[in-house]
């Protein structure tokens, strides 16, 4: 009976990995580019709702249908927000303005673990004034008819300059996650080579873990790209740095495994941009990036088995502009695919005027055999072609949902179960107040509420009402609110902006009252 009994819950294991790996099947990026792979043989491409020149990430449900996608859009006025946006390509209620900052690797989506329904979007705003840090925003994709809708929004669990890295690995345990963004040094040169490592579980994200390699500057683009068993991850910059490092899955811990290229301090003819390994780890491919518009731009495979990998270099692309940089992602269909932007020398390339049409904003490049060697892999630049639509800089920064468990680790100590939403009780409410000073927008959420009516008041230092709204709704224990402290108060005293200083956000409900400070300045 016990041999029956381990047969079916390793049947049952491979079928939950399996389903995991669909989570990844549709991509969306570019300017309203997307590509269904649930067809391998055959990838369809289609017409998405962002116009976006970086960052963004997509998920689907556990048979390959797209569920929702995050990507950073440029406003009118010059500024930039990430936006949510359901498989009908319309934006999620209330999920218009998430941190973000027009970069390519600043948001990333994971489901919440134990909740079928519920999943962070979790994103840095890099160098946005007064928006620096690691935020996190809850949707709960069953609400609105099963278009989903905001629980919290704007969540901040880290207030340190961030680098253009964000990036999520699956538990060992297979049901919680890991969240790991790099520190970027805007004042200085440093050498931190610094990680921070958040644990995301059922119940919270925790406070990151810091890890400090001091052998390499923190600046605002960095990349960490990971390997097929996400064991291990290269960190590479654009002045020359590269390193692979080892992931433990079960606790967290990076270590530095093998140092590749040291930092230049002249001539940096290494500007690493984008990278992606083979599905067998043996090679890696980085793109690079230039100084000036007449720099030569290269797409590169490295042998990380060879003794002198500097020495295996291969040279697979050599672009000049108008032809610029672009993202490195290795597909569904274990082909790496390759975006080369348009870079007009004359006009602005972003937003593409409609007239702006050509082979290289219209199609992507593929490495059709990313395993093997040199020539052999088969490079075919700009042979797969968007359906129209066109592509920027950059390519979805989806994780590898298929990892599950780490079997016989330390850690493989759950027992295996259907995602199913978490019945326990809403338990002790939390409220958090983030206040956005480039905005004047302040992002009132709670969590673990046990009431359903909610009553939200702010004062200020000296105790005057600026802000009071009754009857809204709690749902399922959470609640958000954004408020404009730029146009006043819909009741309370006065409705004109406010004024810097100390305020009090006050949650009451029927069970419970919950305080928080903020300052705006």
């Amino acid at each position: 009976m016990k041999k029956i009994s381990t047969f079916i819950i390793g049947i049952i294991a491979v079928v939950g990995i399996s389903e995991a790996q669909n989570f990844n099947k549709v991509w969306v990026f570019g300017d309203s580019c997307g590509i269904d792979f649930n067809n391998l043989a055959n990838p369809q491409t289609f017409s998405s709702g962002m116009d976006g020149r970086g960052s963004s990430s997509s998920i689907c449900d556990s048979a390959g249908n797209l569920l929702f996608y995050a990507a950073t859009i440029g406003k009118l006025n010059n500024d930039w927000d990430t936006r949510i946006f359901n498989n009908q390509h319309q934006i999620i209620a209330g999920c218009d303005s998430i941190t973000g900052r027009s970069w390519y690797n600043e948001v990333v989506i994971i489901p919440k673990p134990n909740d079928a329904n519920k999943y962070y979007i979790f994103s840095v705003g890099l160098d946005k004034p007064n928006n620096q840090g690691c935020f996190y925003t809850l949707i709960d994709m069953s609400l609105n008819n099963g278009n989903g809708a905001v629980l919290q929004q704007n969540i901040k669990i880290n207030n340190a300059t961030s680098g253009d890295c964000l990036t999520a690995v699956q538990h060992g345990n297979g049901r919680d996650w890991w969240v790991i963004n790099k520190y970027s040094s805007k004042t200085a040169p440093n050498q931190f080579n610094r990680f921070f490592v958040y644990l995301v579980t059922p119940d919270t994200v925790m406070p990151p873990v810091i890890y400090d390699f001091n052998d390499a500057q923190d600046g605002d683009f960095q990349r960490i790209v990971w390997n097929s068993d996400c064991s291990k991850f290269i960190v590479f910059n654009q002045i020359g740095y590269m390193a692979e490092f080892t992931f433990d899955r079960c606790a967290g811990l990076i270590s530095l495994t093998k140092p590749i290229f040291q930092e230049q301090t002249v001539n940096w003819n290494r500007k690493f941009w984008e990278g992606a390994y083979s599905p067998n780890d043996s090679l890696f491919y980085v793109s690079t990036s230039g100084l000036y518009k007449t720099d030569t731009l290269y797409l590169w495979q490295f042998n990380l088995f060879s003794p002198n990998i500097l020495a295996s270099c291969d040279t697979l692309d050599v672009l000049l502009y108008p032809i610029g940089t672009g993202a490195v992602r290795l597909a569904p269909d274990g082909k790496i695919y390759c975006t080369r932007a348009y870079d007009n020398p004359f006009v602005f390339s972003y937003p593409y005027p409609d007239s702006m049409r050509n082979y290289i904003n219209e199609n992507l490049s593929v490495i059709n055999n990313p395993n093997a060697l040199g020539a052999a892999c088969n490079y075919t630049p700009f042979s797969f072609y968007l359906g129209g639509k066109r592509t920027y800089y950059g390519l979805p920064n989806n994780p590898n949902y298929g990892l599950g468990r780490l079997l016989g680790s330390a850690c493989d100590t759950l027992q295996w179960t259907n995602l199913t939403p978490n019945p326990s009780p809403h338990g002790e409410g939390k409220l958090y107040a983030t206040y956005i000073s480039a905005s004047e927008m302040l992002f009132v959420n709670a969590s673990g509420l046990n009431g359903k009516n909610v009553t939200i008041t702010v004062y200020d230092g000296r105790g005057s009402l600026k802000f009071e709204v009754r009857g809204l709704k709690s749902n399922a224990g959470y609640f958000t609110l954004d408020i404009n402290c730029a146009a006043g108060s819909p009741s309370g005293a006065g409705g004109a902006r406010w004024a810097n200083g100390l305020y009090v956000v006050l949650l009451e409900t029927e069970a419970e009252r919950l305080s928080k400070k903020f300052v705006k300045e």
